[in-house]
C-alpha cells in the first residue's frame, strides 16, 4: 500500500518546498524505499510552457515530453525517479479535465462543483502517481492561504482522511524570522501559517522551520506548544553551504525516522556516503576555472536553473570551484566580445526570439576564432551553426528562419516532421498553437564514431531532451562539412543533426537537445564534465584535455532498458 507524504508552504513563498522533497526523496531511497514525487502548481496555465522566463523560471522537460515545473528537475537530480506527465499538474490541467468530461456527459446532468468534481480528480491524479511505489511525496505549490491552493489542500484534506492517518504525513515548512532591532526570531508568523493549514481540517505533522541560523531548543519548545506538534518534529532548518547537504541535514534533524515511524515502514537505516562525497568534492575543489555563460534571460537566474546546476556538478566531478560570468547576449551586440577575453570556457543556452541572438553568435564565432571551448545548447547551436555559415562558408546573410523568414540562407529552418522516442511521426506548421507543439521529450542520438562526442559519452548513442522547433536545414550539411564542420551525432532515422563540432578546435560541441535535464549532482554529465575539463586544460594551456568514457551515465541508457 502505498504511503503519502504531503509537503507545504506557509509565510512566504520560495523557502524551498522543492528542496525538502527532494531531500527527503534521496534520504528515503537511501533507507531502500521505491519513492515517487508529484508538484501539484496552482495555476491555471495548462503548463509552464508557455510562460515568461523571466515570470516562471525554466521549463523542465521530461522524458515523455510534458513541460513542467522546474521543480521536477531537483526531484531527478535528487532521486532515482524518473519524470513523466503524471509527476506534474496545474489547476489549468484539473478543471480542462473536468470540463471535458461534463461536456461528454460522464456527470449525468449534475451540477459540476470544486466539492466533489474538482477535488476528486486532483485524488485521482495523486493516487495514480503512487501506484506501484512504496511512498508518494507530494509538493502542494503556492502558500498556504493563497485561494488558488485551496482545492489541494481540501484534495489533501480528503485524502488523508479516506486512507487513514497512519498512511499519510503533512509536512509544513514556514519561515522563523530573525528581527535585528529586536535581536530574537519570531515565531509569531509561524503560529499564524499553522492555524491558518488548522483551519481547513489539517494537522501539520512535522514543521520545517526555515531560518538564518539553526533554531534554539527554547524556540522549538514554543512553536510545538501553540501548533500541537511534537517537538522532536519541529525541525531547525538554517541556510546551508551548499543544496547538496540537504539530503544529510534531513537525517541529522531524524525528518526521515519521524516519517518512518509515523507511517509505519519498516526499512533499514540510510547509507548516505554517496552524498557525504558530493559535499566534500563541492566544498574542497583541487582546481579553479572561470566559465561565460552567454545568455538572454539573465535578470532571474531560475530561467538556466537545471544548466547552472548541470555546470556545478561537472564541478562536483571534476573538483573544480567553477566562477561563471554571467553576460547577457545583448551587451555583446552593444559593446563587443572583449568581456570574453578574461574566460576559459563559453556556454551558450538554450533561447527563443531575435533579441540577444547576434551576441550569441558572436560569442559563439568568439570561440571558434580563439580556441575557447564551446558547450552550445540548441541556440547554442543554431548560433554556432549560423557563425559558420557566415564566416567559414561564406553566407554572410545566412540566418535562422525564426527571427528572419526572407532570409536567402535559411541555415535554420522549422522542423515540420520528426520521429518521436516511440517511432510515432509528429508533424507541425507555422500555424499550430505555441503550446505542447514543439519537438519535446527523450530522443535517441546516434554518435559519430571517432567524434569527441562519441568519447565522451563512451558510447554509440546518446538519449537526450529536447525543447525545440528549428532544425539545422540539412541542404547546407554536405557543403559545410568540406569546410570543416562534424555533424557528430544525428537522430535516429539519420534525418536531423542533433550534434556539431569543428575540425582543428580543441573543445567545440554544441547540441540540440538539452543535457542539463539529465545531469545530476552524483553522476554529472559527460557533456558538462567534459567541458569544464577542457576549461581547466585551457586556463593551464595545455591543449586538447583526456577524454574517459562515462559508461555510467544514465542518458545513455533508454527508458526500454536497452543501452549501447
Amino acid at each position: 500500500m502505498t504511503r503519502y507524504i504531503f509537503v507545504t508552504g506557509g509565510v512566504v513563498s520560495s523557502l524551498g518546498k522543492g528542496v525538502i522533497t527532494s531531500s527527503l526523496a534521496a534520504v528515503l531511497e537511501a533507507r531502500e524505499l521505491k519513492v515517487n514525487i508529484l508538484k501539484m502548481d496552482p495555476y491555471i496555465n495548462v503548463d509552464p510552457g508557455t510562460m515568461s522566463p523571466f515570470q516562471h523560471g525554466e521549463v523542465f522537460v521530461t522524458v515523455d515530453g510534458a513541460e513542467t515545473d522546474l521543480d521536477l528537475g531537483n526531484y531527478e537530480r535528487y532521486s532515482s525517479a524518473i519524470m513523466t506527465k503524471d509527476n506534474n499538474f496545474t489547476t489549468g490541467q484539473i478543471y480542462e479535465e473536468v470540463i471535458r468530461r461534463e461536456r461528454r456527459g460522464d456527470y449525468l446532468g449534475a451540477t459540476v462543483q470544486v466539492i466533489p468534481h474538482i477535488t476528486d480528480e486532483i485524488k485521482r491524479r495523486i493516487k495514480a502517481a503512487g501506484v506501484g511505489h512504496d511512498v508518494l511525496i507530494v509538493e502542494t505549490g503556492g502558500t498556504v492561504g493563497d485561494i488558488e491552493s485551496q482545492p489541494f489542500l481540501e484534495a489533501i484534506r480528503q485524502l488523508r482522511l479516506e486512507e487513514g492517518s497512519d498512511s499519510a504525513v503533512i509536512i509544513h515548512l514556514v519561515l522563523v524570522p530573525y528581527v535585528p532591532s529586536a535581536g530574537e526570531i519570531k515565531t509569531k508568523p509561524t503560529q499564524h501559517s499553522v492555524k491558518e493549514l488548522r483551519s481547513i481540517g489539517l494537522q501539520p505533522d512535522i514543521l520545517v522551520c526555515r531560518s538564518e541560523k539553526p533554531l534554539a531548543k527554547s524556540a522549538r519548545s514554543k512553536i510545538a506548544l501553540f501548533t500541537n506538534v511534537e517537538e522532536r518534529a519541529v525541525v531547525s532548518f538554517p541556510d546551508l553551504q551548499t543544496i547538496n547537504q540537504a539530503p544529510g541535514a534531513m537525517h541529522a534533524q531524524g525528518v526521515d525516522e519521524i516519517v518512518v515511524d509515523r507511517l509505519r515502514l519498516d526499512c533499514p537505516a540510510p547509507d548516505l556516503s554517496s552524498w557525504q562525497a558530493v559535499v566534500d568534492a563541492e566544498l574542497h575543489p583541487d582546481n579553479e576555472t572561470r566559465i561565460a555563460i552567454v545568455g538572454k534571460y539573465l535578470d532571474l537566474l531560475d530561467a538556466y536553473k537545471s544548466l547552472v546546476e548541470a555546470v556545478s556538478h561537472a564541478g562536483i566531478q571534476t573538483r573544480t570551484k567553477v566562477s561563471i560570468d554571467y553576460i547577457d547576449a545583448q551587451e555583446l551586440e552593444d559593446q563587443g566580445t572583449d568581456r570574453l577575453a578574461g574566460v576559459n570556457a563559453i556556454l551558450v543556452p538554450g533561447g527563443f526570439g531575435a533579441r540577444g541572438f547576434e551576441g550569441k553568435i558572436l560569442a559563439a564565432g568568439y570561440a571558434r576564432e580563439h580556441k575557447v571551448p564551446y558547450l552550445g545548447i540548441c541556440y547554442g547551436l543554431h548560433a554556432a551553426f549560423i557563425d559558420f555559415a557566415r564566416n567559414v562558408a561564406d553566407l554572410p546573410a545566412a540566418h535562422s528562419t525564426e527571427i528572419d523568414a526572407k532570409t536567402p540562407d535559411p541555415v535554420i529552418a522549422l522542423i515540420t516532421e520528426w520521429t518521436d522516442r516511440d517511432g510515432r511521426t509528429e508533424t507541425r506548421s507555422e500555424d499550430d498553437d505555441l503550446g505542447g507543439t514543439m519537438r519535446l521529450g527523450e530522443q535517441k542520438c546516434l554518435l559519430n564514431q571517432g567524434s569527441l562526442a562519441a568519447r565522451l559519452y563512451g558510447a554509440t548513442f546518446a538519449a537526450e531532451r529536447h525543447r525545440h522547433r528549428w532544425e539545422v536545414n540539412n541542404n547546407y550539411v554536405e557543403g559545410f562539412e568540406a569546410k570543416g564542420l562534424v555533424v557528430s551525432g544525428r537522430s535516429e532515422d539519420g534525418k536531423l543533426v542533433e550534434m556539431i563540432e569543428l575540425e582543428g578546435h580543441p573543445w567545440f560541441v554544441a547540441c540540440q537537445f538539452h543535457p542539463e535535464f539529465t545531469s545530476s549532482p552524483r553522476d554529472g554529465h559527460p557533456l558538462f564534465t567534459g567541458f569544464i575539463e577542457a576549461a581547466l586544460a585551457h586556463g593551464k594551456g595545455h591543449g586538447e584535455p583526456p577524454v574517459e568514457a562515462n559508461d555510467g551515465h544514465r542518458a545513455e541508457v533508454l527508458k526500454d532498458g536497452t543501452s549501447s
